[in-house]
């Protein structure tokens, strides 16, 4: 059995009479009846009292009628549920992101929740190694990663460009200096981050190419603890900007330039190359669209091209 069926069905049952429902209906009357007595060659019981000119249901026809009014609400409100997936009335957007990456998002997510606050927004803490792939294979929508990923299944737009900072507390002696030299660095404490990534790998080599110690006598597991750890005065550290605006404004941390690790990193949004994007998804990409154009730098939008 179809709706379009069940429809008839119960078109019959309101109306009380096949010539009614058909007028209803916009059809002939031996078009009503057949779509009936083949719905009761379907469910195997005659559903109207043959004897009855008002259409009066047979116990198998009283069960059906519940069952068929069930299927009909339900497909209102799917067919409703869909247009407000359109009209950005209800919705979800499932987003991956590390701790450094989340920074970038969140003025995204502000101004995005102004333009579609019924859209609910969860986003799911990763390593960015593993980013590409939990898109791949939909575990979440879209991403924010710090590299180019080599899967030629996941389209870059370029959202965010970020610098790599050196940073001391405001009583170190280097507080008071706008510039130093890596070489003038040798004899620091530096307080790193302990997962391994490309950034720490070249920071390595930096130091290499310019015959300088690196000395990492404390490893912490997240940029926040850096953060705090430098500020209590416990020895140096090298983080990206965007985590340490707020501490920089307040004066907790002071920023000192070392020309030769100019480092910056570009942020990029990630997402399926060839499938669809949910609506969510799509006002998300308008609203990161619409922030670089109001803010302009650092914040960009720039479809990085096909490999």
């Amino acid at each position: 059995m179809d709706l379009s069926q069940l429809e008839t069905f119960l078109a019959v049952v309101e109306e009380r009479g096949f010539s009614r429902a058909a007028a209803r209906l916009h059809r002939t009357q031996p078009a009503v009846s057949h779509a009936i007595r083949r719905l009761e060659e379907e469910v195997g019981d005659p559903l109207f009292e043959r004897s009855s000119r008002e259409g009066t249901l047979t116990p198998a026809g009283e069960l059906l009628r519940e069952y068929a009014e069930r299927l009909l609400k339900l497909r209102r409100e799917a067919t409703a549920a869909i247009g407000e997936l359109r009209s950005l009335e209800r919705g979800r957007l499932h987003m991956a992101a590390n701790e450094y990456t989340c920074l970038y998002l969140l003025p995204v997510l502000d101004q995005f929740r102004r333009l579609c606050p019924h859209i609910s927004v969860l986003v799911q803490r990763a390593l960015a190694s593993r980013i590409p792939e939990q898109i791949l294979d939909r575990t979440v929508e879209m991403g924010i990663v710090t590299f180019r990923p080599d899967e030629e299944q996941l389209r870059l737009v370029g959202v965010y460009t970020d610098s790599i900072v050196f940073i001391v507390n405001p009583r170190h002696p280097l507080a008071r200096e706008k510039k130093v030299a890596i070489r003038d660095l040798g004899a620091e404490n530096f307080v790193a981050h302990n997962v391994v990534s490309p950034l720490r790998r070249r920071v390595i080599d930096l130091f290499e190419k310019h015959k300088t110690p690196l000395n990492m006598n404390v490893e912490l597991p997240s940029l926040e603890a850096i953060k705090r750890f430098v500020a209590m005065g416990n020895g140096v550290a090298l983080v990206p900007g965007l985590t340490v605006q707020d501490e920089l404004a307040r004066g907790e941390l002071v920023q000192v330039a070392v020309p030769e690790l100019r480092i910056e990193r570009q942020l990029f949004l990630a997402y399926r190359r060839n499938s669809m994007l949910s609506h969510a998804a799509l006002a998300f990409l308008k609203a990161v669209k619409s922030l670089s154009q109001e803010r302009g730098t650092p914040f960009t939008f720039r479809t990085e091209p096909n490999k």
